[in-house]
C-alpha cells in the first residue's frame, strides 16, 4: 500500500464514528411528538377491492413525506384501522382515531353511507377529514374536505357526452346503482336534468341492487329488453365495490357491446378492472377526473412514486388514489403554511391553497371545501386502461348543491 492510500487505524475508526453520528440518508427530526395521520378505509368487506388502494396511498405518503424530512420538521406516523365495509363501524373507528390516538388529521371513506357515520364524529370532536371519492353532493360540512368529485364534475357531463353525437346519441337512460344514498341522490339529479332535456320519466329505467350483489342475468336481460323498443339507449353505472366485478361478467355473457348500448360507470377505474377480463368491455366507459393514461409530467411523478413504493408493477393508479395524493399534498401545504397541525389553523390554510396534480391541471380547494377539477372520459381499453375520449379545457368549480334538486333553488353554489 503507497504512503497515499494508508488508513489509519484511528483515522478508520474516526470516519466510523462519524458516519454513526450523522447518518447520510436519513432526515433527522426535532424530538417532538410525531404528526399522527389517521387512515380510515376498509380492508375487508366489499370495498376492499376499491379502498386498500387507498390506505396503500396513503401510507406511500406518509413514507415519501419522512423522506423529505416529514412537515415542519416532525415525522409523520400512519394510525391504520379497519371499519370492514361495516357502516356503523366507520363511526366507532373514527372515533377511536380521533380519541385513542389523537390523529391530527384523517384520510378516509369511500361510500357516502360511511361518510355520513363518520361526519358527526369529525365533527363532534373537531377533528379533519379527507374524502376522496366522487359523491352525490347535498353536503357541506367544516370538518370534511372533498377531493372527488361533485356531480356537475362527473355525473352530469358524462350523460350529456351519452346523449351527444361522438357518446351515441342516447334517448334512453337505463340508471343501474348500488342501493344507498350517493346512487339514489345522484340518479335524482340526473333524471332532473335529463327531463330538462327533454327525456321523459318513460324513457328511464332505474334499479338498485345491494352491496356485493352478484346474480345479474335478469337485469341485463330487462336491459335488453328496455333497449328494443327503436332508440338509442346508455347505462349510467353507479354500482359500487366488488358487485361491478359480476356486472361486467354478465355484460360480456349476454353481448352487450359499447356500439349498441354504452355503459358508462362512476365507480369503476383502473383498479376495479385488473380483476376483470376486460376483452369484451372494450368502448365502455368511466367518467374520472383522472386516468392514469394521463401524459403530464406530474402523472409521471405521481406513478414513479407509486412503483418505487409498492414495487408491483401490476398495482394501477385510479382517480381516488389521485384525489388521496392531491388532497394529501394540499394538506401538508397547509400544515406549513399554518406552522401547527391544530385543526382550526390548518382548516383555514388549505382554503384556496392550489397543487398541480397528475391529472395534469391546477387544481385549488374552494370556500365550499370542495376542489375545482378538470372532468374526463375514457373508454375501457383491452389492457385494462382507459382511452381518453373527452375532458374539459380547465379546471371546474365544485358545485355541491345541485341546481337539478328543487330544495336547493335558494343555496349558494360553488
Amino acid at each position: 500500500m503507497t504512503e497515499t492510500n494508508k488508513i489509519t487505524r484511528r483515522a478508520a475508526l474516526l470516519g466510523l464514528s462519524t458516519a454513526l453520528a450523522a447518518p447520510a440518508f436519513r432526515p433527522s427530526f426535532a424530538q417532538a411528538a410525531p404528526i399522527k395521520v389517521g387512515v380510515l378505509h376498509s380492508l375487508s368487506g366489499t370495498m376492499a377491492i376499491s379502498e386498500t388502494a387507498l390506505r396503500d396511498t396513503v401510507l406511500m405518503m406518509v413514507e415519501h413525506q419522512n423522506s423529505k424530512g416529514g412537515i415542519l420538521g416532525r415525522r409523520l406516523e400512519a394510525v391504520v384501522v379497519d371499519p370492514a365495509s361495516n357502516w356503523p363501524l366507520f363511526a366507532e373507528k373514527a372515533r377511536e382515531l380521533l380519541q385513542v390516538h389523537r390523529v391530527d388529521v384523517t384520510f378516509g371513506c369511500w361510500t357516502s353511507v360511511s361518510r355520513k357515520s363518520v361526519l358527526p364524529v369529525f365533527e363532534e370532536l373537531n377533528g379533519m377529514l379527507f374524502y376522496p371519492v366522487q359523491y352525490e353532493g347535498e353536503e357541506e360540512s367544516k370538518n370534511i374536505f372533498y377531493t372527488g368529485a361533485a356531480p356537475n364534475q362527473q355525473a352530469i357531463p358524462a350523460v350529456e357526452y351519452l346523449m351527444s353525437d361522438d357518446g351515441g346519441s342516447a334517448k334512453r337512460i337505463v340508471l343501474l346503482g348500488t342501493d344507498y344514498v350517493y346512487p339514489r341522490t345522484t340518479n335524482r339529479i340526473l333524471r332532473g336534468f335529463l327531463n330538462s332535456k327533454g327525456i321523459a320519466d318513460a324513457d328511464i329505467m332505474e334499479e338498485y341492487t345491494p352491496f356485493g350483489h352478484s346474480d345479474w342475468q335478469g337485469i341485463v336481460t330487462r336491459v335488453k329488453t328496455f333497449a328494443n323498443q327503436g332508440k338509442k339507449t346508455a347505462i349510467v353505472s353507479t354500482i359500487n365495490g366488488d358487485a361491478n366485478v359480476p356486472f361486467y361478467r354478465e355484460l360480456g355473457n349476454q353481448g352487450i357491446r359499447a356500439e349498441d348500448i354504452p355503459c358508462v360507470a362512476f365507480s369503476v377505474g383502473e383498479e376495479e378492472l385488473a380483476g376483470i377480463d376486460t376483452r369484451p368491455l372494450v368502448g365502455h366507459l368511466a367518467a374520472w377526473n383522472y386516468f392514469m393514461s394521463v401524459q403530464s409530467p406530474a402523472n409521471t411523478e405521481f406513478k414513479n412514486l407509486w412503483q418505487a413504493y409498492i414495487k408491483n408493477p401490476r398495482r394501477v393508479t385510479n382517480d381516488p388514489m389521485e384525489a388521496t395524493y392531491t388532497g394529501f399534498n394540499m394538506w401538508a401545504q397547509a400544515v406549513a403554511a399554518a406552522r401547527t397541525t391544530a385543526v382550526d389553523a390548518v382548516r383555514t390554510a388549505v382554503i384556496g391553497q392550489e397543487f398541480a396534480a397528475p391529472a395534469g391541471y391546477t387544481e385549488k380547494m374552494l370556500p365550499n371545501h370542495h376542489l375545482s377539477k378538470p372532468v374526463m372520459i375514457g373508454e375501457i381499453q383491452a389492457d385494462g386502461q382507459f382511452n381518453i375520449v373527452y375532458k374539459t379545457a380547465e379546471a371546474v368549480p365544485a358545485e355541491n348543491w345541485s341546481r337539478f334538486i328543487p330544495e336547493n333553488a335558494n343555496r349558494r353554489r360553488g
